[in-house]
């Protein structure tokens, strides 16, 4: 007997590209079965009008709650959104690291995987009364400690972070790039380079990106856009991605704007994975949660399917953990439960643009571990 059924819902998971109205049932916490006739469960609930797909991965996330003043509480933000598995990226580095593992990684009920920053400190200085980039100072970056916090907790970091621009790095440029590319290259590990205004340039970073890499803020407003001065898609971004680099959203406070975003999509050029970058200066806008990020997307024409391929099948192959993002049967139990609801809704971006969309995504529950993952 299976320990949950939940039937008649639509089945979204693009890794089986699978869409349609069926049943899945879970046992001893793992994807026991996909179909029609799933037999008796301990608890049969009726997903009528519901659309559960893998539970979603926000691959841009700040969770060091209380260790940092960025820091918002995953647990609140993952119910909310029907996320399975934050990654933070860069909160933390090597000199705190053990602090977000011990206190919020380790007890935590949804799955928090991270990206080390490069800076000892990681992002410590980022509030709204005081902004230090912490990659201004090169005295703060810690290759060689970096690789040994990585080597004591592979089985939770899953990459390098490093964040560059004026407002991150100051004048360096792409100096801090080369010592997070070097801590990488020592890990056979994937990083993920924020970029905000120059210095350096926007073609500069994704030129020296490597496939598997993921650049976020990939939809950022002037300047540093992705854009030429005619509004087409620059030639080193199309370069990046034939050899593989990942283009991520990581929205954000400042990082996402509603027209690149369009000139971008009809030039064919879709994000390969859509995240929030939640933070304490954005979960009450503009950014609000992982739900909302995606409802743009649909309401930037790209439809559901792909919209929810982006928060799970592509960032498990970014995080490398095939066994993420997917409903395969032994796949673990971990499931959004959510609909999307007709309607007119008002969607901003991060400068101040507004677009109106028809349909907003919400979320009805979450399947975690196999067992109802009870809503607060």
């Amino acid at each position: 007997m299976h320990d949950l059924v939940i039937r008649n819902a639509r089945i979204i998971d693009p890794a089986q590209a699978i869409d349609r109205i069926t049943s899945i049932a879970f046992l001893n916490g793992k994807i026991a079965a996909l179909g029609d006739d799933l037999g008796p469960a301990k608890e049969m609930r009726d997903g009528e009008g519901a659309i559960l797909t893998p539970g979603l991965i926000d691959l841009h996330t700040h969770v060091y709650w209380g260790g940092t003043s960025l820091g918002i509480d995953a647990q609140a933000f993952c119910r909310q959104s029907a996320v399975t598995t934050a990654v933070d990226t860069g909160s933390a580095g090597p000199g705190n690291f053990a602090g977000f593992r011990a206190h919020v990684i380790d007890p935590s009920p949804v799955r928090i995987l991270a990206y080390l920053h490069v800076s000892h400190a990681g992002i410590f200085g980022f509030s709204n009364r005081v902004m230090v980039g912490e990659s201004e100072d090169m005295r703060l970056l810690d290759p060689v400690t970096a690789v040994e916090v990585i080597e004591a907790n592979r089985d939770v970091i899953v990459g390098i972070k490093v964040r560059l621009g004026r407002h991150t790095s100051g004048v360096n440029g792409m100096t801090p790039f080369e010592t997070a590319l070097q801590v990488a290259e020592e890990t056979a590990l994937p990083m993920m380079v924020h970029i905000d205004e120059p210095p350096p340039s926007y073609a500069a970073v994704v030129e020296r990106l490597r496939p598997g890499d993921v650049l976020t803020h990939c939809f950022r407003p002037f300047p540093n856009t992705p854009l030429d001065g005619k509004g087409r898609v620059r030639a080193e971004v199309l370069a990046a991605r034939e050899r593989g680099v990942i283009f991520d959203v990581g929205h954000g406070m400042g990082s996402f704007s509603f027209d690149v975003a369009r000139r971008m999509l009809d030039q064919g050029f879709a994000p390969d994975t859509i995240s929030s970058d939640i933070h304490a200066l954005c979960i009450d806008g503009p950014a609000f949660d992982q739900v909302t990020t995606l409802s743009k997307f649909l309401a930037l024409g790209m439809a559901l399917p792909e919209v929810i391929r982006r928060s799970t099948q592509t960032p498990a192959a970014a995080l490398r953990r095939p066994d993420l993002g997917t409903l395969a049967v032994g796949a673990p139990g971990e499931v959004a439960v959510m609909r999307v609801e007709d309607g007119v809704f008002d969607y901003g971006d991060t400068i101040g643009q507004r677009i109106t969309g028809s349909q907003k995504i919400t979320v009805a529950g979450i399947v975690l571990n196999g067992a109802w993952w009870h809503p607060r």
